[in-house]
C-alpha cells in the first residue's frame, strides 16, 4: 500500500487538516505549488494558464482567517486547479480552439464558484484538446501535455492536464468534465482517482463556449484528485442544483451502501466483445479480483446488465455524437448526411455511427433515448443484487502521442494488433450513456510501468458507493503511487 509523505503528494484532505491545524500556511503551500510546476510544468505543459498573483491575495486572506479559527470552508486555504473549459474569472475558456483565444470569462463557473466558496485557493487551468474530443491533451493554442510517468505516453483526456498536474505533485485538487471518460481515462493514465458523477448531479454552468446555456446530454463535471476522500469531500461540496432549479430542489447525497470490502456484493467484468483489453489490463484486474474474493460480501465473474453490448455501445456513440454535434458548420452537417446515407445499414463502426449522430433527425434520436432509458431500467434492476461493477476503464495503458489524421482514423496496439483507439469508448458509454456514476481508482502497474485504473460503476446517485469502494481499495489494496523523478 504506497503512499508518499512528501507534502506535495498528500491527499487535499490531509492538506486542509494542516492548513487548519496551521502546521503549513496557504502562502506556504501555494509557494511550493508554484515552485514544483516552475520545475517540472515546463516538461509535461500541465497547467496553461497561472494567475500567482490573484492566488496569493487570497491565499494571504485564507490565512487570516485560519488564524482566527474562522475557516471559510472545508478547503479553506488549499490551491487547486480547474480544466480550462471552466469559466474563471478574467480568464480564458478556449476550450483549445484558436477561434476563441480571446474568449475571457466574465464570471466563474458554478462548480468554481462552490470550490471558491468553500476556500479553495484557484491558482490555474490546465490543459485539453481540441474541442475537449480526444483522448489526449493537445491543441493548437496551448500545445502537448505529456503523462509524468512517461513523457513520450498521453496523460489521457479530455481532462488530461488536471490528471498531469495532480500525478506530479503540482496541485491540490482539480475539476475535470466526462461526455466520453473525459475524467475517468485520464485518472487511469495518469494512476490517481477520477468522479464521473451522476448525471446533472453537479452543476454544469459555466462549463461551455460563447452562447451557450444548456448542458449537453451525456456529459457531467466531476473530481479528479490523489485519494478518494479527496473525491468524497469535493462531491460533497459541488454536488445539488443550481439557478431556477435550486429554487424547489434539494438534494443530499444518499450515504454509500458500504464502506468495508466485506459489505460489498462486487461484479466484474474483464472484458467485451465490442472493445479487446489488453492482457497487462486484463493481469492487474484479475490479481485485484483474486484479492477480493475472499473480502467481499459476494463476487461474480459473470453477472451484468441483461443487454447487448454492441446495442448499448451503439446507443451510446449515436446519442454522444448528436450531442456534440452542435459544433458542426452547415457545409459539414451536409457533408456528413450525404456520407452517413451513403452507408451500408449493417455498418456498425465508429465511424458509421459518428456521422449518424451527427445528423440524425429528432425522430431518430428519440428512439435512441427511448432505448437508452429502457437500459437504464436495466441497469437499475443489475444494482438491486450488486453494489458496484468493476470494469476496465480503458483498453490499454497509456498509449504514445499521436497527432496524425482525424481521431477515428488512429489506432493503438492491444495484445499485438493494430485496432482503433475508438473501440475502447465501449468503456466510457458502459456507465456515462446511460447517466451512471463511475469512479476510476489505480490498481497497480504494468510491466513497462505504467499505471491502470479499474472502473467502479454503481447506480443512479449512488456516487459516494463507488468512491466509497475506491477508498477500501485505497486502505487495503493499492493508493496513489507518485511517478518516479518527481520527488
Amino acid at each position: 500500500m504506497p503512499q508518499s509523505d512528501d507534502i506535495h503528494f498528500r491527499s487535499a484532505v490531509q492538506l486542509a487538516r494542516m492548513l487548519r491545524s496551521r502546521e503549513i500556511s496557504s502562502v506556504e503551500l501555494l509557494d511550493h505549488f508554484l515552485a514544483r510546476k516552475d520545475k517540472y510544468n515546463p516538461a509535461l505543459n500541465a497547467i496553461v494558464v497561472c494567475e500567482e498573483g490573484r492566488a496569493r491575495k487570497a491565499a494571504m486572506a485564507a490565512d487570516q482567517r485560519l488564524s482566527k479559527g474562522a475557516a471559510a470552508g472545508p478547503l479553506d486555504g488549499l490551491p487547486m486547479t480547474i480544466k480550462e473549459s471552466f469559466n474563471w474569472t478574467g480568464t480564458p475558456t478556449t476550450w483549445g480552439v484558436p477561434a476563441h483565444k480571446d474568449n475571457i470569462a466574465g464570471t466563474d463557473a458554478c462548480a468554481v464558484e462552490r470550490l471558491q466558496a468553500a476556500g479553495a485557493i484557484v491558482y490555474g487551468k490546465t490543459n485539453v484538446p481540441f474541442m475537449l474530443s480526444d483522448w489526449q491533451s493537445f491543441n493548437d493554442i496551448y500545445g502537448t501535455t505529456n503523462n509524468p510517468w512517461d513523457v513520450t505516453k498521453v496523460p489521457g483526456g479530455s481532462s488530461g492536464g488536471s490528471a498531469a498536474a495532480l500525478a506530479a505533485g503540482m496541485t491540490g485538487l482539480d475539476i475535470g468534465s466526462d461526455i466520453g471518460s473525459s475524467i475517468r481515462n485520464p485518472a487511469h493514465y495518469c494512476g490517481i482517482y477520477g468522479h464521473k458523477p451522476t448525471y446533472c448531479l453537479v452543476p454544469y454552468t459555466g462549463h461551455s463556449l460563447p452562447g451557450i446555456v444548456v448542458q449537453s446530454d451525456i456529459t457531467v463535471a466531476g473530481p479528479l484528485a490523489r485519494s478518494a476522500k479527496d473525491l468524497k469531500l469535493a462531491m460533497k461540496i459541488l454536488a445539488g442544483p443550481d439557478g431556477v432549479a435550486a429554487r424547489g430542489v434539494k438534494f443530499k447525497l444518499p450515504k454509500p451502501r458500504a464502506r468495508r470490502l466485506k459489505d460489498f456484493r462486487v461484479a466484474v467484468m474483464l472484458e467485451s466483445e465490442v472493445a479487446e483489453v489488453d492482457d497487462s489490463v486484463k493481469k492487474l484486474i484479475a490479481g485485484l479480483t483474486r484479492f477480493l474474493e475472499p473480502r467481499v460480501q459476494t463476487l461474480s465473474m459473470t453477472a451484468k446488465p441483461d443487454f447487448d453490448d454492441r446495442e448499448a455501445h451503439d446507443t451510446y456513440i449515436a446519442l454522444l455524437r448528436a450531442a456534440t454535434s452542435r459544433s458542426q458548420s452547415d457545409d459539414e452537417f451536409l457533408a456528413n448526411r450525404a456520407t452517413a446515407d451513403a452507408l451500408p445499414a449493417d455498418d456498425h463502426s465508429y465511424y458509421a455511427n459518428m456521422v449518424r449522430g451527427y445528423t440524425m433527425s429528432q425522430r431518430d434520436w428519440l428512439t435512441y433515448d427511448n432505448r437508452r432509458h429502457q437500459l437504464r431500467q436495466v441497469w437499475d434492476s443489475f444494482f438491486d443484487d450488486y453494489d458496484v461493477l468493476l470494469c476496465p476503464t480503458a483498453s490499454t495503458a497509456a498509449f504514445p502521442h499521436d497527432h496524425e489524421g482525424e481521431r477515428h482514423e488512429r489506432t493503438i496496439v492491444v495484445n499485438g494488433k493494430q485496432v482503433p483507439v475508438t473501440d475502447q469508448m465501449f468503456w466510457a458509454g458502459y456507465s456515462g450513456c446511460f447517466y451512471l456514476p463511475s469512479t476510476s481508482a489505480p490498481i497497480g502497474l504494468t510491466n513497462e510501468g505504467l499505471p491502470v485504473g479499474i472502473q467502479i460503476i454503481t447506480g443512479h446517485h449512488l456516487d459516494l458507493t463507488s468512491i466509497a469502494f475506491a477508498r477500501a481499495l485505497e486502505r487495503e489494496y493499492y493508493s496513489f503511487t507518485p511517478p518516479p523523478g518527481y520527488d
